[in-house]
């Protein structure tokens, strides 16, 4: 990864520096003491990934550059905050900003904020490669409506990874009982365009495990797959709403927190799952009880409209 570093204290840039370089994070391609001296034309030609920029400088700060540079300048940015103003904060991630570190810089901090970006990255990237592989393939011999119809389920499963990514489940074991299920709907929506509504849990369940078996089964073989696999969907889901309200609990300006925690739980439970992590309660005893229609729904919709609009 390439990086460039705006911060009026040369201390701050340096030890940035040192911590990118002697964590093998990538390369320090330029640096600056003031936005005034940004310019997002500059940092696209020198292929910038991540830009790390002070919120307050004394001539031009953080937000006002980040505006001026973001119509040419297409990369991740961090920002670097002494104060912890939520007016400001919020304002820097309405523009575009990933994350932020707090002064005085902490190395532990820093490298897992850069990791993270870094894997955003990296899972964009693999999006996007997807999409211009088979965007490539159907303009040179187009597809039977059928082999399109599975090719596009093929990306809405690789958006949909990206996703849980994002609500910090990609790895855990419900992930894929949750892609197959967004694939499936993606089918489904195909044949029946959810005319009659979005279809039961019970019958999304049902037909996702018909399909993962081999063989026919009966129907008391058919119910223990069901049975486990709507057991892990409900754990994963509980995790993301851990993950979650960790990052409203740190920050409720943080933006992941303001786009996807509505979006994908009722509120009322995220807050109250903000409180007993606040107040050191385990997990395996909350009350709180998961709405996993509204979170398959929310996952399909959002994995549709980023498809469309990628």
């Amino acid at each position: 990864m390439r990086f460039y570093i705006v911060d009026d204290d040369e201390a701050v840039r340096l030890m940035l520096t040192e911590i990118i370089e002697d964590e093998d994070l990538g390369e320090v391609v330029g640096e600056a003491e003031d936005g005034s001296l940004l310019d997002g034309h500059m940092l696209a030609m020198r292929n910038v990934d991540i830009l790390l920029i002070d919120l307050l400088m004394p001539t031009q700060d953080g937000i006002e550059t980040i505006r001026k540079i973001r119509p040419a300048f297409k990369g991740k940015i961090i920002m670097i905050s002494q104060v912890e103003s939520k007016e400001l904060i919020a304002k820097a991630y309405s523009l575009g900003s990933e994350y932020y570190i707090i002064k005085p810089v902490n190395r532990i901090e820093v490298v897992t904020i850069i990791s993270k970006v870094m894997e955003k990255i990296r899972l964009e990237k693999s999006i996007q490669d997807i999409h211009k592989t088979l965007n490539a393939v159907f303009q040179k011999d187009p597809s039977p409506a059928g082999q399109q119809a599975a090719s596009e389920g093929k990306q809405i499963r690789e958006t949909g990874h990206y996703l849980l990514g994002e609500l910090g489940i990609s790895g855990d074991i419900g992930s894929h009982d949750l892609l197959d299920i967004v694939e499936y709907l993606h089918q489904f929506e195909q044949k029946h365009t959810f005319r009659s509504g979005f279809p039961a849990l019970k019958e999304i369940f049902w037909e996702v495990a018909q399909a993962r078996l081999d063989e026919p089964a009966d129907e008391q073989q058919l119910g223990k797959v069901v049975k486990a696999s709507e057991q892990r969907v409900r754990r994963a889901i509980y995790q993301s709403l851990n993950h979650l309200a960790s990052l409203g609990l740190a920050d409720v300006s943080n933006w992941k927190f303001e786009k996807y925690a509505s979006q994908f739980f009722d509120f009322t439970s995220v807050w109250k799952r903000m409180g007993e992590l606040k107040d050191n309660a385990s997990g395996s005893g909350s009350s709180i009880r998961i709405n996993m229609k509204k979170f398959i729904q929310a996952l399909y919709t959002e994995a549709k409209r980023m498809q469309t609009e990628g």
